[in-house]
């Protein structure tokens, strides 16, 4: 599939998601995972990050997208909007990491731009959201995907395995979804 045609089906599927259609966010889901993670890796690689973070920057980006997707503005293209939430998980995996390695001068402008103010008012949705969740669903959400840790720091801090942590992200997000369809956000 070429970049126009998937510009154009997740445009469709998004529309259809935010208009309530589960099997539409679905199929988004999966179309946009694929393309998330080539751009993840390589991303990774570029910035000197260990390409093993790029399944949690996917995960984080998901995660985003569906707590921001009413902020899509539908007259625009998507694409962008999506790339530019991968593009702040990538800084925030950055940070996270202090930063240590070495970024090329090319890359500099492209990751100094300024995030957006935070009012208040996603925060409060994200807790309402997450007060749906049982406790342990919501500490690993809260841990992976606002704290900022790694799926590694995850499996240490909650004795399990990352394979069982990444599983038990998926289903929280699941969790998060149904909980935002049924509007008790």
């Amino acid at each position: 599939m070429g970049a126009r045609d998937a510009e154009e089906e997740w445009a469709v599927l998004m529309r259809a998601a935010i208009a309530g259609d589960s099997g539409a966010y679905q199929r988004l889901l999966l179309s946009l995972t694929p393309t998330l993670r080539g751009v993840a890796r390589r991303d990774c690689a570029r910035l000197g990050l260990d390409v093993a973070e790029a399944e949690d920057i996917v995960q984080e980006t998901l995660l985003a997208i569906h707590l921001k997707r009413d902020t899509w503005d539908m007259d625009r293209p998507i694409s962008p909007w999506i790339m530019t939430i991968a593009r702040n998980k990538l800084i925030d995996a950055r940070r996270r990491r202090g930063a240590k390695s070495p970024l090329p001068i090319d890359d500099a402008f492209d990751l100094a731009a300024p995030e957006a103010a935070d009012d208040g008012v996603d925060r409060q949705d994200v807790d309402r959201l997450l007060g749906g969740l049982g406790e342990r669903q919501r500490d690993l959400v809260r841990f992976l995907s606002i704290d900022g840790h790694s799926v590694r720091e995850a499996a240490e801090r909650y004795r399990m395995s990352e394979g069982a942590v990444r599983v038990a992200l998926h289903r929280a997000i699941k969790a998060l979804a149904a909980l935002y369809r049924r509007g008790e956000k």
